[in-house]
């Protein structure tokens, strides 16, 4: 899902596909940045989300595997990231009662900005990340409503908690 993980995998002679190769993944096992209850998520904090949301819609199940740090009634807490265009403005997010920043000194593997967005409360995760991805100049948010989690391995004090979300 992003390009240092392909690097680490075929240093150890690890085959990578080509997702464009690939018709269909019977899973998808990645961490979160934070994890609802429902099994929505924001994840891009390591600036590879449009890469993860590809691989994330190849696949039949997401796995999500997170510390309970990471698990919160509603998200938010965590700023959201947009890969965008370089000329893309934040000013909409303000809108929706969010401050924007670019993250200086980042640029995804596809050579966009991430603008992360503080001060969110996202009550509907899924209706947020639609509206967003259709703003001029975003590449894609790090809402993953839609690409859900089914399961999440939760690492706890007493020991890993396993979450399943409805389908």
């Amino acid at each position: 899902s992003s390009a240092r993980t392909t690097e680490r995998l075929l240093s150890r002679g690890i085959p990578v596909l080509d997702p464009n190769s690939v018709q269909s993944l019977p899973v998808y096992i990645d961490g979160a940045d934070e994890i609802d209850h429902q099994g929505h998520m924001i994840k891009g904090g390591g600036a590879a989300l449009t890469r993860e949301k590809i691989i994330a819609d190849l696949a039949e199940r997401f796995v999500c595997i997170a510390d309970q740090t990471k698990l919160v009634h509603r998200l938010g807490n965590f700023p959201l990231p947009l890969e965008v265009i370089a000329m893309a403005s934040g000013r909409r997010l303000q809108a929706l009662g969010g401050t924007p920043s670019l993250r200086e000194g980042v640029l995804t593997d596809n050579g966009n900005p991430i603008i992360d967005v503080r001060g969110l409360a996202i009550d509907d995760p899924v209706a947020m990340e639609a509206e967003i991805n259709q703003w001029p100049g975003v590449v894609t948010v790090g809402l993953f409503g839609r690409h859900r989690a089914r399961l999440c391995l939760l690492g706890t004090v007493q020991g890993v908690r396993t979450l399943t979300f409805g389908d």
